[in-house]
């Protein structure tokens, strides 16, 4: 049996938020169209299973939990480093 694809999406405004919200989530056809809005409009996307897995139990507008907050650094990290490199 395949695995549903499962996105996230998440927003940060440094010094305006405590800490990274997710803004969209889903599963199936939501995630497809999760991921082909981000392309679309060049919003970096990076694949963690792990991440998005837990990140798609929290409701949107919800701040991720100080547990995340390690995972998440290391994604906004590969987002920033991409958008350097443009």
């Amino acid at each position: 049996m395949e695995e549903r694809k499962k996105a996230a999406a998440l927003k940060y405004e440094r010094g305006k938020m405590n800490a990274p919200q997710v803004v969209a989530k889903g599963e199936g056809i939501i995630a497809e169209k999760i991921v082909e809005l981000a392309k679309k409009h060049g919003v970096p996307i990076v694949e963690d299973k792990l991440l998005v897995s837990m990140l798609v139990k929290l409701d949107p507008g919800e701040e991720i939990p100080p547990e995340l907050y390690r995972l998440v650094a290391k994604v906004l990290a590969c987002v920033y480093s991409s958008i350097r490199r443009r």
